[in-house]
């Protein structure tokens, strides 16, 4: 009898958010988890939370995407089953500003490109060189309404999220001939997450976006991911657009209460 080994998800940006909801449910759902993020003593409470409840194994790794020499030397010196990753979810991301064009910010201009668009690429182009070798594997970017369609002070933010559709897209055709998927969810506004009070720079009333209408929760994007994941492998779902009932579009919202 053949035994089936354990998968194992790499999620980036895992201590808070839709990181952190998506390592539950895949730790739920028995997955072996590598989680990453800037914030050690989190991943460290994370990874004991998820071990204790669901009798799985969590690899907590403390490094910022944005610095390619801390992603190279972090999965260079993965040991063991640890090499195998079966998943990667590019979670890591954000938003800072909300300002026009002519009046924004460079520093966070590069700050969102770094993580963004080059956080995603360093973490992608690693694992999927050992997913080729093993023909083996699914990536999932994680992207936004952002990345369809542009609003007002959203400029650069939105451009990265541009970017990471153009990349799914593009990775896709570079890879579905050696047996990986590529996919995709773009969700529109979602709460229980750090987006919005790093957005506006830890104002937390400004923060207070979400109090007139139900948004998304960052369990409903998880369980999307959860969803494209499970699919059988010679189906690739390669992009899910989703917002909460309350929201059309990246700028029309019924704010006339939470229903």
């Amino acid at each position: 009898m053949k035994v089936q080994l354990q998968k194992i998800v790499l999620i980036t940006g895992a201590t808070s958010g839709i990181g952190k909801a998506t390592a539950k449910v895949f730790a739920k759902n028995g997955y072996d988890i590598i989680i990453t993020g800037r914030r050690k003593e989190r991943l460290k409470q994370i990874k004991l939370r998820l071990e204790q409840k669901y009798a799985i194994k969590v690899l907590s790794l403390c490094f910022d995407v944005r610095d390619k020499l801390a992603v190279k030397s972090n999965l260079n010196n993965l040991k063991g089953k640890w090499k195998n990753i079966d998943l990667l979810v590019n979670n890591a991301g954000l938003a800072l500003g909300v300002d026009d064009f002519h009046e924004a910010s460079l520093e966070d201009w590069e700050t969102m490109i770094d993580t963004n668009v080059k956080g995603l690429l360093y973490m992608s182009k690693w694992v999927s060189n050992n997913m080729v070798k093993r023909s083996n594997g699914h990536i999932i970017n994680i992207c936004s309404t952002a990345g369809h369609e542009v609003y007002p002070k959203g400029n650069v933010y939105c451009a990265s999220k541009h970017a990471v559709e153009a990349l799914t897209k593009a990775m896709r055709i570079d890879l579905f001939d050696k047996g990986i998927r590529v996919s995709q969810v773009s969700p529109g506004a979602v709460e229980e997450t750090e987006f919005s009070l790093v957005r506006y720079k830890g104002d937390a009333e400004k923060a207070k976006i979400y109090e007139d209408y139900n948004p998304l929760t960052s369990k409903d994007v998880a369980k999307v991911i959860y969803f494209i994941a499970s699919q059988p492998k010679h189906v690739t779902i390669h992009d899910i657009i989703l917002t909460g009932t309350q929201q059309a579009n990246a700028t029309l919202f019924d704010k006339s209460g939470r229903t």
